[in-house]
């Protein structure tokens, strides 16, 4: 199948926005330029006063996981048994049917990292979803994709409730420590095992997971608001060599210099929304302009449901009276995600070679009177307004 989208205002993101056509064939992005000439069997799609994008990307949300009219006692985002619960997968409690996922493909949002809460330390691993299927699997398109870890308040207050470790901000650094030692040495049985030739019969779903952790085939998506937890997470990532990212990172603007030296990935936000508990309270939306601009990685996150997905651009654009470009608030929404997600080969700008996951809006996104026309996902049309 062949589309052609003619006389847009094109913004690939990787380059400067112009006005022109884009060729899809196959599902993929096969040609951009300031003029294609139609051949024969392509359908056209006049795009003249309208612009298109590539799908947005949100690599941090909980959508499918608290669905919507169900209410947080029905919700499936947190296992409030155990402070490590590594071994679970967020794709076995992901529910396809959430009206919320529409809802985001007519805010422009195609991909995003559907991962589990932050009751736990250690909280299990989220997967990467498209919204173009019918059911989890088909939606999945990579499982598992980072490892949740959280530190601050909310491990501290479920917790403390149980009176179970972790109580404290300690606590909660020492149950991740002894989870990543654990691993160690679970490695260490199944290396010894294999030295003499023996079957190694003590298999643990947890350990499996730190194994992968250590290994680097999976990234800690470490929740942390606060200065001192952005700084802890990163202590006890830099202990154990794994890799990882900083999610929410509230008060990283005040260790952006450490951030950007260490070249650590933010997924930051929400920013769009007030101080619901201390670790908030120095929130601002300026933190994005000085991650910015000190070289930080950065992408913006809403996490659904706290904002719903389908107003992912209308945080980007509160962010440009901080002070916030807009080039770079686009980049936070497609290729600063995908970078992240390890998916940039493959989404979040419009390149030949790319998957064909194409927005078409009314204006420019950033425009609060701008609505989502239709949507691509692999070449085929997901939304139609």
């Amino acid at each position: 199948m062949k589309i052609l989208f003619k006389n847009g205002t094109v913004f690939p993101v990787t380059q400067k926005p112009f006005k022109g056509d884009v060729l899809i064939e196959n599902g993929k992005i096969k040609q951009i330029a300031n003029q294609i000439k139609p051949n024969k069997g392509v359908e056209v799609i006049d795009l003249t006063d309208k612009y298109l994008l590539p799908g947005l990307i949100d690599a941090h949300s909980h959508i499918g996981l608290y669905p919507e009219g169900l209410g947080a006692t029905e919700s499936e985002g947190n296992e409030m048994t155990d402070p490590v619960t590594a071994q679970l997968y967020a794709l076995d409690a992901f529910y396809p049917e959430d009206t919320a996922i529409k809802k985001a493909l007519s805010g422009g949002i195609t991909t995003a990292f559907v991962v589990m809460g932050s009751a736990n330390p250690v909280g299990g691993q989220g997967f990467i979803a498209k919204f173009n299927g019918k059911t989890a699997a088909q939606m999945c398109i990579v499982n598992p994709a980072g490892v949740k870890m959280a530190f601050g308040e909310n491990p501290k207050r479920v917790y403390s409730e149980k009176k179970v470790l972790p109580n404290t901000r300690m606590g909660t650094a020492a149950v991740i420590r002894t989870f990543l030692l654990k691993s160690q040495d679970y490695m260490k049985k199944k290396e010894l095992a294999k030295k003499e030739n023996k079957e190694f019969t003590d298999t643990d779903p947890k350990y499996e997971v730190g194994e992968k952790l250590l290994k680097g085939q999976l990234t800690a998506r470490m929740h942390a608001h606060r200065a001192d937890d952005i700084l802890t997470a990163i202590r006890i990532a830099e202990e154990f060599k794994i890799k990882f990212v900083i999610e929410h990172c509230t008060e990283g603007y005040k260790v952006a210099d450490i951030l950007a030296a260490k070249r650590i990935p933010v997924v930051a936000g929400p920013l769009l929304t007030f101080a619901t508990k201390l670790e908030l309270r120095d929130m601002t939306m300026e933190a994005l302009k000085i991650l910015t601009e000190k070289g930080v990685l950065t992408a913006l996150m809403c996490d659904h449901p706290v904002i719903p997905l389908e107003y992912a651009t209308v945080q980007a654009a509160a962010a440009m009276r901080y002070g916030v470009k807009e080039e770079d608030l686009l980049r936070m929404l497609t290729i600063n995600p995908a970078k992240i997600l390890g998916l940039s080969e493959r989404i979040g700008s419009i390149e030949p070679g790319k998957d064909a996951d194409l927005v078409v809006w009314t204006g420019h996104p950033f425009d609060m009177r701008s609505t989502v026309e239709k949507v691509f996902i692999d070449g085929e049309m997901v939304y139609s307004k």
